[in-house]
């Protein structure tokens, strides 16, 4: 059997099958996706008046898109011209040369190009298309919370579920289409797919990150703190912005970030299986992970489709125990099908196809390890438990107290995050250290492979949170009979869906640093194989014997010795990135919010506004928040491209593996302390809105406590929604960027005449770049009157 051509990789009949099922499997998922968006799209869309402020947000959020396009899109174009030249710079590796010949060089450059290209499109995609998606089911949503409960959740639910099940098809569709034409070589191309991936990634969730939280910021502190109004209350000039930030940060940005993790995942699991084919000749090695991944979009797909069902189900008799209390209760009950049928079909591929029921467990530890982080930041986050309950209390002695208790709540569940992750990385030691460290490392990214296997579900939890968000913003502004019953109950339930989307959009934020983590640490030991296989090309000996160096022997050879000074400079410098990163990030916002308060209070001024007979001018603000994004963007990306860069170039590979070190455990450390402390705040908050209102007992939106509770909110915003999210794909930009650049560092860093004076002027050049990049993110905002 040779089914297009995939005998030529050594496939047998079963194997061949089975790939050309994974990209079946693939557009499965995207057929799903387009069903349901037509059940998504023929639901009403409300009242005039909701269609109207429905309009407003449309509007804003599809002009935020194109000028970040318009800004992005020539970066994209340099680095598609340069990362083509960059295989002409070193030797194709040998299983490029095996599969093409003496044709490996050219087509190893347009395959990595195109890849690139697929990458960064299938990103654009499922961010664009994801929030697209979520703006026309918000109003929807909201317009079914005046019959039932089921019926919004279901709209909201759904749309998230076709973000969800675009990043399945896709992801999994580029990476096995990649194999299929690279076979062995696929490595040399699916970095490419990766790092396209990423970058855009990168793009909008620093974009949307900054433009959402300048506008909630702004939006709170005049309107709630200063003015003591709701928090969607129309008159307030940056509502409008603040529900448009949360499809272009929570839709576009968190859908295009999981969507790298997804692809990264899939990168890093082939290149490292391939090392293994080579010592062992076996292609189960990549073939598995490919087949799990199709059966995770199955299994999501069973997962989300049950949603609504569970709510239905009697709450009493022989199946009461499958009646679901809520809407947090019917979408982890999804999840725990979809977990159970991936475990299931796992176990039975293991044994009865590869032979190895070892590979079966990593995928449970994976799948274990994403439902671990539900309870687990739930924990922390949560209305009802003792951390959040802890800040509400402190709120009585002032924004203060409220702040520390907040950053204590941070800083221990980034503690409890990590040791979650090394517990699985225990596990994989555990499973395969005896046969050596390339099955161990290979062991954690199908960790990471089993995490993600269930992306649709994933992405659907995180996108209900801000469609429901929307639809609860659009209920408030449109809905002003708080005396008719159908609005008190639609108000209501539409409250309640919203508040179960603060606690799923803070689960889907831990999975998605944690994944972002295993992914950079199997991109981390793709950068060892990376190193070798130049070194490989350069041993004579070997490539005329037709041997690979063994993998135990590259880890000796490029191992990390933290005693070297090099080693020790680039780990401090990997750790404090995140920092800096970090640092402008959250200037960013707070320049930008300023700026939103400014024009808040001035529009408040005017007479009649107040009153609700003058109509705030939303626009303004939505421009406010536009040009604060835009503005940092070019400058956040130069500095995780070009950082790596220049340190690999000046003090060599050593160093720049000890930057990659530090970086992973700083980032992630960071990543988890701010999106829980944010997180934390925000819940303490509404758990003070939703005490009955009592100026004697200090109780109650308006009271003093509310108001300490609103600061902490305040704070932590661009802590959860910009600085930590950002940090997942800057974090793999770098590991990407270090994997890329590693065969040309290891050729000419450390050289001597005219190559040493060359590799340390450029190396300069972009050390002088950065610095621009660092001083034009600091750069003051302009006048408001300019």
């Amino acid at each position: 059997m040779n089914i297009l051509g995939l005998a030529r990789h050594g496939l047998n009949s079963f194997e061949q099958v089975a790939i050309i099922g994974v990209v079946f499997t693939a557009f499965i998922s995207l057929i799903y996706a387009w069903l349901l968006r037509g059940n998504v799209l023929k639901k009403d869309k409300g009242t005039p008046k909701m269609q109207e402020v429905w309009d407003a947000i449309r509007i804003g959020a599809d002009s935020y898109l194109s000028r970040q396009l318009k800004t992005i899109l020539p970066l994209i174009a340099v680095l598609t011209i340069v990362l083509f030249f960059s295989v002409y710079v070193v030797p194709p590796s040998l299983e490029a040369t095996h599969e093409f010949g003496d044709n490996a060089q050219i087509a190893v450059a347009i395959g990595r190009t195109i890849a690139f290209i697929m990458g960064a499109s299938f990103s654009l995609l499922v961010g664009q298309l994801g929030m697209r998606m979520a703006i026309q089911a918000n109003i929807r949503s909201a317009s079914a919370a005046r019959r039932s409960l089921n019926e919004s959740l279901t709209i909201a639910y759904y749309s998230g579920t076709i973000t969800g099940m675009l990043t399945d098809g896709l992801g999994l569709f580029g990476g096995t289409v990649i194999f299929i034409i690279f076979g062995a070589a696929a490595p040399d191309a699916l970095l490419g797919f990766g790092f396209g991936g990423t970058l855009l990634a990168l793009f909008m969730r620093v974009g949307g990150g900054i433009y959402t939280k300048a506008a909630d910021v702004g939006a709170d502190l005049v309107g709630k703190v200063e003015k003591d109004i709701p928090e969607d209350d129309p008159r307030n000039a940056a509502v409008v912005a603040d529900l448009v930030g949360d499809n272009v940060g929570d839709c576009a940005g968190m859908a295009a970030d999981i969507f790298e993790s997804y692809e990264v995942t899939i990168v890093s699991g082939l290149i490292l299986g391939l090392t293994l084919v080579a010592a062992t000749g076996d292609l189960k090695w990549i073939v598995y992970p490919l087949i799990i991944r199709a059966i995770g979009v199955i299994s999501s797909i069973l997962g989300t489709f049950t949603v609504p069902i569970w709510e239905k189900m009697p709450k009493k008799g022989i199946f009461g125990f499958l009646h679901a209390h809520d809407a947090e209760d019917a979408m982890f009950r999804s999840y725990e099908v979809s977990s159970v049928n991936t475990i299931l079909w796992a176990f039975l591929l293991a044994i009865f196809y590869a032979n190895d029921w070892k590979l079966a467990a990593l995928t449970t530890i994976g799948v274990v390890l994403a439902v671990a982080f539900n309870p687990l930041t739930s924990y922390f986050t949560a209305t009802k438990r003792p951390p959040v309950k802890e800040i509400v209390e402190s709120t009585s002695t002032g924004p203060a107290t409220t702040i520390l208790s907040g950053l204590s709540v941070g800083m221990e569940s980034s503690v409890w995050a990590l040791i979650v992750i090394v517990v699985s990385f225990v596990f994989a030691l555990l499973l395969y250290n005896g046969e050596g460290a390339a099955y161990v490392l290979y062991a954690v990214a199908m960790i990471g492979i089993g995490m993600l296997s269930h992306t649709g579900n994933n992405v659907a939890m995180d996108s209900y949170g801000p469609i429901s968000d929307n639809a609860n913003g659009i209920g408030e502004m449109a809905w002003h009979d708080l005396d008719d019953p159908e609005t008190k109950k639609a108000r209501q339930i539409m409250a309640d869906l919203d508040a179960v989307g603060n606690t799923t959009k803070a689960i889907t934020k831990g999975v998605a640093i944690a994944s972002a983590v295993i992914a950079a640490v199997s991109l981390f030991a793709s950068f060892f194989i990376d190193v070798g296989r130049v070194q490989e090309a350069a041993n004579a000996a070997a490539l005329a014997a037709g041997q690979a160096i063994p993998f135990e022997q590259l880890l000796s050879d490029t191992g990390i010795r933290v005693s070297e000074t090099a080693v020790f400079i680039g780990l401090l410098l990997g750790g404090a990135l995140p920092w800096l990163f970090s640092s402008l990030s959250i200037k960013a916002v707070s320049r930008a919010a300023g700026l939103i308060v400014l024009e808040v209070r001035r529009q408040f001024k005017i007479p009649g506004l107040m009153e609700g007979k003058v109509k705030p001018d939303y626009a303004r603000v939505v421009g406010i928040s536009t040009a604060a994004a835009q503005k940092e963007l070019i400058p956040l990306a130069t500095i995780s491209v070009l950082t790596p860069l220049a340190l690999g170039l000046m003090l060599g590979v050593e160093a720049l593996a000890g930057f990659c070190a530090g970086i992973i455990l700083s980032g992630q450390l960071l990543a988890v302390f701010m999106a829980n402390a944010g997180g934390a705040w925000d819940n303490a908050k509404k758990a003070i809105e939703d005490e009955p209102r009592d100026p004697k007992a200090n109780t109650g939106k308006g009271s003093e406590r509310h108001k300490a509770g609103v600061v902490g909110d305040t704070v932590g915003d661009p802590l959860k929604d910009t600085a930590g999210p950002a940090l997942n794909p800057m974090i793999k930009v770098v590991n990407l960027v270090s994997l890329l650049a590693a065969p040309i560092i290891v050729k000419y860093a450390g050289g001597s005449g005219v190559t040493q004076w060359v590799v340390w002027s450029i190396a300069l050049v972009m050390v002088a770049v950065v610095g621009w990049a660092i001083l034009r993110s600091k750069a003051k905002a302009p006048d408001m009157k300019a």
